[in-house]
């Protein structure tokens, strides 16, 4: 279920969008891709969540791959990779406060991320302001693929 949802469903959504893209995009109006992987495909996080780890470490290719083959026709296909954020899978993290803590440590700006954090990364990549960046794989992390 994993592969299916993190690997299979953005590949097969690319190829059934990528004619329309085509039909609009131009080198001034580029088109845009944004996939979304994790540091856990960058990096080894420990958590045991291998699957989880092996389909974003796919979708960070899957993105690569892609830039390449859609770039001559002004489509750019980049990733966000989040660190760690709120939600159903991470909530366990946050269940022991002191355990909680001394994960913050880990993180160079000692936060988790916010929606925000994340949003801002993909008006930028979803607009003109990217328009010469494709491939790239963005850690939204608070700095920690730099330490781990």
């Amino acid at each position: 279920k994993v592969m299916d949802l993190n690997v299979k469903s953005p590949f097969f959504l690319i190829q059934a969008l990528t004619p329309l893209l085509q039909a609009r995009a131009s080198a001034e109006q580029t088109a845009a891709i944004i996939n979304i992987g994790s540091i856990a495909g960058m990096v080894g996080n420990g958590l045991n969540t291998f699957s989880y780890a092996a389909s974003k470490s796919a979708i960070h290719q899957l993105t690569r791959i892609t830039a390449t083959e859609l770039a001559p026709s002004h489509i750019r296909v980049n990733a966000i990779a989040p660190g760690r954020f709120y939600s159903k899978m991470t909530e366990f993290l946050s269940e022991d406060q002191a355990a909680f803590e001394q994960e913050l440590q880990t993180i160079p700006m000692r936060r988790w991320g916010e929606p925000g954090d994340i949003a801002g990364v993909a008006v930028m990549l979803a607009s003109q302001a990217s328009a010469f960046i494709t491939g790239q794989i963005i850690p939204v992390d608070g700095g920690t693929s730099l330490v781990n």
